[in-house]
């Protein structure tokens, strides 16, 4: 979850670090610092809190240097403080290390580490792991390249690390398993990344670094190993993403930016793929298996946060249109609980990032047992795309704030999509409602677009309700999992408890929360539900409760129950969702604004969940 940067050329490797730090700071923000190597030896910069923190204390600081490495941490084992903060430094000093993930077995080498007589100055894993790399480079008289491939054979865990050496100033050394690592190369230069946030004003070319892979990283060359000593080929890719994606451009925040950003990201995925006057959907990696998804025995949706919720409005929609029988599986919960997954089976997996650790041991899991996987992902290259038999990329674009905003509505996108062309394949759908669909679908961008205008609305709203301590949404059918996501929402930018609930199940417990001071957001769009959902809402007014409500326009009856409403163009109840979750996601934001939250970046969370 950690961000990792590094660079060694001829440019000054300070700014580019720096810089890059300040782009990947959604990966974690406790803590931060710089490792460099220039004519004074190696300095190490390190220091509690953000980025522009760290640059603050360096003003004045002898930081030219054409290698060098930085970090920016969310704590795992230690609490965020200055010593916890990376880089660390070997009991030599000569060694320094920055790491993204966590090594499982590393009280047992921290035991046998004190007991040859080490100290710690650290709380963390990461330290144990360098100074158990510096004892094997001592005692067995190598190069740290083959230290590194020793130590990382008896490493149990996740972990991208780059190494700085004192004595060796034109080298940096990386390694991975399970988490991203990304290198850029330029003309006599490299940059390094979690990401390719950090490199792409310098180069369009990157090289995606696999498991159990050893970087050995100059200047002038780059050369991969296994951990056999076996070299790699290098597999070159090029780079689709602009500067300007990873800018706010104009907007405050990053979330707003990405909210605004829907009606284009949504079009752009669906651009190329969707024709409604012809009748056609596009997508290759579905095309290419298509008889495994009309026969499939079921699917089986892994996700977290977000994307499960994604992947329940899925269920919904795969079920009524295509009648296959789908499970969604937190990926964390699947991984551990030896669930049965056949050969027949299809697993679809939702990350955003295509990175997160639960999600990606869940599939290889059910690689091994015979199912089909199929990755919807944002991020090309990313390791879930890789190990997916087949699979769609969202076309999102970088999402920079931590909560997820557009890369939920581009799934929601490609997973209808592929609902449509399985139903139309497997003759599930009539062509009537296939058209009908189509053509709703292909409407979403400019409907998103018109609800945008009315965003000061919500703001409004959320002045209101800035003070609540609690929340309720309420949804029903397709709805349900969108008062899901708007919880989230909530909690996550604002702090303020909230859960999402089946409107249908508030009798079962959660209406005993309702009183005047509890604000009650309905998703109300018209659909199936609505005469149902319009009885829980006086349920609520019954009780006092304040009620939000998300209507569909042209809605006379809910208007005069609900305290507040927001209105949203009408749209068949599959396609609903990626209409009627923008005003939560406004609500969230103005919310968290108007307590004076940092909304881009949360506390205690990262946007790339790489770590269990």
């Amino acid at each position: 979850m950690c961000g990792i940067v590094g660079y060694i050329g001829p440019r000054e490797a300070y700014p580019i670090i720096i810089t890059g730090l300040k782009r990947q700071e959604y990966r974690g923000y406790d803590s931060t610092g710089v490792a460099l190597i220039n004519r004074d030896g190696l300095q190490v910069y390190k220091k509690k809190g953000k980025v522009a923190e760290l640059e603050e204390t360096l003003l004045g600081k002898p930081l030219s240097a054409h290698i060098g490495i930085g970090h920016t941490r969310w704590a795992t084992h230690g609490e965020p403080s200055d010593r916890n903060a990376h880089p660390h430094t070997s009991a030599s000093g000569k060694l320094a290390m920055i790491h993204n993930g966590i090594i499982e077995n590393y009280g047992q080498l921290k035991q046998e580490l004190l007991n040859k007589g080490y100290t710690f100055t650290s709380d963390t894993d990461t330290e144990v792991l360098l100074n158990f790399i510096e004892e094997i480079k001592k005692n067995n008289k190598c190069s740290l390249e083959e230290a590194i491939r020793i130590a990382l054979k008896r490493v149990a865990g996740a972990y991208v690390i780059l190494v700085l050496d004192a004595d060796n100033p034109d080298t940096i050394i990386a390694a991975r398993k399970g988490s991203p690592l990304v290198i850029g190369i330029g003309k006599g230069e490299h940059f390094l990344g979690s990401d390719a946030t950090p490199m792409i004003e310098y180069t369009k070319e990157v090289v995606y670094v696999n498991d159990y892979e050893v970087a050995i990283v100059k200047a002038d060359e780059l050369i991969l190993k296994n951990l056999g000593n076996e070299r790699q080929t290098l597999y070159i890719t090029k780079l689709d993403m602009e500067l300007a994606a990873i800018e706010k451009g104009g907007y405050d925040h990053f979330m707003l930016k990405e909210i605004f950003e829907q009606p284009h990201t949504i079009y752009d995925c669906l651009r190329g793929r969707l024709d409604a006057k012809a009748g056609t959907i596009t997508m290759k990696g579905v095309q290419d298996n298509i008889e495994q998804l009309i026969n499939a025995n079921r699917i089986i949706i892994v996700a977290c946060g977000t994307s499960w919720h994604a992947g329940l409005i899925a269920e919904y929609v795969i079920e009524e249109l295509c009648r296959i029988p789908v499970e969604v599986e937190y990926a964390s919960e699947f991984r551990y609980r030896n669930p049965i997954v056949n050969k027949g089976d299809v697993v679809i997996a939702i990350s955003q990032s295509g990175e997160t650790a639960d999600t990606l041991v869940a599939i290889e899991k059910a690689k091994e047992n015979g199912a089909i996987i199929f990755g919807i992902v944002n991020v090309v290259g990313s390791s879930i795309a890789r190990i997916s038999h087949a699979g769609a990329y969202t076309h999102a674009g970088p999402e920079i704030g931590v909560a997820s905003t557009k890369a939920f509505t581009a799934q929601l996108a490609v997973l209808t999509m592929m609902a449509l062309k399985i139903a139309k394949e497997k003759g599930t759908i009539t062509e009537e409602y296939y058209s009908k669909l189509l053509f709703e679908l292909e409407d979403v961008p400019e409907k998103v677009e018109s609800l945008l205008k009315n965003a000061d609305e919500i703001k409004t709203i959320a002045e209101k309700y800035k003070g609540a301590s609690d929340a309720l949404f309420l949804g029903r059918g397709y709805n349900f999992p969108v008062a899901l996501e708007g919880a989230l929402k909530l909690k996550e930018i604002s702090y303020i408890h909230a859960e999402g609930y089946p409107a249908a199940e508030m009798k079962h417990g959660p209406i005993a929360l309702v009183d005047e001071n509890l604000p009650v957001v309905f998703v109300a769009t018209k659909d199936a539900y609505h005469a149902k959902i319009v009885s829980n809402i006086q349920e609520i007014k019954a009780r006092k409760g304040k009620v939000i409500a998300i209507i569909s326009e042209g809605d006379e009856v809910i208007p005069g129950m609900a305290d507040d409403v927001f209105v949203v163009p009408p749209a068949d109840e599959i396609i609903a969702p990626m209409i009627s979750v923008i005003p939560l996601q406004l609500l969230s934001y103005y919310i968290g604004v108007a307590k004076g939250c940092d909304v881009d970046k949360p506390r205690n969370l990262a946007k790339s969940v790489t770590v269990e």
